[in-house]
């Protein structure tokens, strides 16, 4: 059925066709009629965020750990430039976000109008696509279109700019099934003959290593399914970016643990001297690959992504597979089992065992000791003690951030939501309110830093208003940790404006906001605080103040190859160094 109506009326029509059920955003003035139709109606939930960038966070939050798509509505102007970082960081990280902003009326376009930007021009560069509607008749077309792109191929960020005209202006809503789509349409599918050449060279490799990525996890349950069935099948060891973490479980008897600059030794090592590495849903990124010249020296690399501008953009593909992830991971599984299930199993016992020695450099080891909470210990116990509930995590970026990765574990997919490619500072609070409102009743734990926590704190408005049970697991080293050591190892312990003289009381600005705060300072009241946290059923405040000057390590040094890293004293007694590290 057709139908005719105005074209705020549209927006909120189509957000339900298209299953939307929960919104994040901000009034103002150039989408005040959407926001008279959001208040005439129950089936959508607005959650009023106190700033847009965290709208655009938690909306990606949101899509990370239910791998919905995320919806933002935001106003004109400065509403949508304050969207800017988080569609920049959901490009980066490939989250599928659909934002639909407010604009002056079509007729004041490009008369320096109160409140006006040029919001398709600067949002160009950050969004799979975006559009400005003149006409109210391709508006709810344009709005499914827009939810198409956004989750079709790579996922993404896309904008719907809507001008204020257009949105009191009636015309006949067309339905989703009615949207023409074929234009874009990604390739799913494999090459069978690459699919074959990769099955070959598994067959004979003597080192693989699977390199596994987000897109695994963004191509759905099925695809970590049949990575977990694939790992196990062939008995070949497997690493993860930070964005793949969860896709194959920690306890899995071949996890090697996340892999990169602050990744686990055994891991890198692999990496630096496997034989055939296979790529499945990552872009070798810098913070993955190191020096570029240097990286995997040897190896035949086959490369499995959904997007074609990823492959030979920064390493050469020996293998390349254009695809969707789960598509084929099942026929290169088909193929495989077609032909014996073979692997050269001897030489794989061999390469297990050679990775089992590097293990027992044991990276992550730490010596809690004294009367100051290590931020390792820190984690380690939060992993203790949360580990069987039913926990999501988000974290800020920083040391915190890497230490998150390293001590705690995930066992399924979309439980892990962090900023990977952009690295942004404030994701993590706001991300930890739209997973929240995902999983009303699972215990949502953001990791942060002091420093990236204030970036966003405003969000615990949010949080009260919304009942939102939210653990804000602040690491509180009064530095800029991650700025504060790379100016210890590489530029002379200048440490140039890398702290903070002017902190909060955390545990004030808790009450003051009607959440509860927690300070902890001593190791021996840790578990105990903890509990406290996690028990409380409301949004919490964790103050655990850390050691100020711990570095994270493991680390790549910049310009080092995977098989030069820096390790902490206590890792290993075979090696030398300074300044709490050694290299090996």
């Amino acid at each position: 059925m057709t139908r005719q109506m105005t074209g705020a009326k549209m927006v909120v029509q189509a957000l339900k066709d298209q299953g939307v059920d929960v919104v994040f955003g901000y009034p103002g003035g150039a989408v005040l009629p959407i926001y008279d139709e959001v208040f005439q109606q129950n089936g959508i939930q607005h959650i009023l965020v106190r700033h847009e960038q965290g709208a655009v966070h938690a909306a990606e939050g949101y899509a990370r750990s239910t791998g919905k798509p995320g919806v933002v509505l935001v106003t004109s102007g400065p509403g949508a430039t304050n969207a800017v970082t988080g569609l920049t960081d959901a490009l980066l990280d490939s989250i599928p976000i659909v934002v639909l902003t407010g604009q002056v009326p079509t007729f004041m376009i490009g008369s320096d109008a109160f409140q006006e930007a040029d919001t398709v021009g600067i949002t160009r560069p950050c969004t799979k696509h975006n559009w400005l509607v003149k006409d109210t008749a391709k508006l709810s077309a344009i709005i499914h279109e827009a939810f198409h792109v956004a989750t079709a191929g790579r996922p993404g960020p896309v904008l719907v700019d809507i001008p204020k005209d257009v949105q009191f202006a009636s015309a006949i809503y067309t339905p989703p099934q009615k949207v023409r789509t074929g234009h874009y349409q990604p390739q799913v599918k494999g090459d069978l003959d690459a699919i074959t050449e990769l099955v070959a060279a598994l067959e004979t490799a003597k080192r693989p290593v699977f390199y596994t990525g987000g897109g695994v996890i963004n191509s759905g349950p099925a695809a970590s399914q049949l990575l977990r069935e694939l790992v196990d099948a062939t008995g070949i060891p497997i690493t993860s970016t930070l964005m793949g973490l969860g896709a194959y479980p920690a306890s899995g008897k071949h996890w090697l643990g996340m892999l990169g600059m602050h990744g686990l030794y055994e891991a890198n090592m692999a990496m630096h001297d496997c034989d055939l590495m296979i790529n499945i849903g990552a872009r070798f990124d810098d913070r993955i690959t190191g020096r570029l010249d240097a990286f995997s020296p040897g190896s035949k690399k086959a490369h499995i992504d959904i997007d074609p501008s990823s492959i030979n953009k920064v390493i050469k593909a020996d293998i390349p597979i254009v695809g969707d992830i789960a598509h084929v991971l099942e026929d290169l599984l088909k193929v495989w089992k077609s032909r014996g299930r073979k692997v050269n199993a001897e030489a794989i016992a061999k390469w297990n065992a050679r990775i089992d020695e590097w293990r027992k450099v044991d990276c992550l080891s730490f010596k809690q000791d004294g009367p100051t909470i290590k931020p390792q210990h820190a984690l380690a116990r939060l992993e203790a003690l949360t580990k069987g509930h039913d926990r999501y995590i988000t974290t800020e970026v920083g040391q915190h951030q890497m230490w998150a990765a390293q001590y705690l574990g995930f066992e399924d997919p979309n439980r892990w939501m962090t900023s990977g490619g952009l690295g942004t500072m404030g994701y993590g609070f706001p991300a930890s309110i739209g997973v929240q409102m995902a999983h009303r009743d699972a215990l949502v734990i953001n990791v942060a830093g002091e420093a990236s926590w204030l970036m966003n704190m405003q969000e615990m408005g949010t949080a009260i208003q919304f009942r939102l049970p939210v653990k804000q697991f602040i690491l509180n080293n009064e530095r800029l940790g991650m700025v504060r050591q790379w100016q210890e190892l590489l530029h002379g312990e200048r440490y140039s404006h890398s702290w903070s003289e002017a902190l909060p009381d955390f545990v004030k600005l808790a009450e003051a906001f009607g959440a509860k705060g927690i300070r902890c300072s001593d190791p021996a009241d840790l578990d105990d605080a903890i509990m406290e946290m996690i028990n409380y059923d409301g949004p919490v405040i964790f103050d655990c103040l850390v050691e100020k000057h711990e570095n994270c390590f493991p680390m790549i040094p910049s310009g080092e190859p995977h098989n030069k890293m820096l390790l902490g004293e206590a890792s290993t007694k075979d090696a030398i160094g300074s300044k709490g590290a050694v290299m090996v």
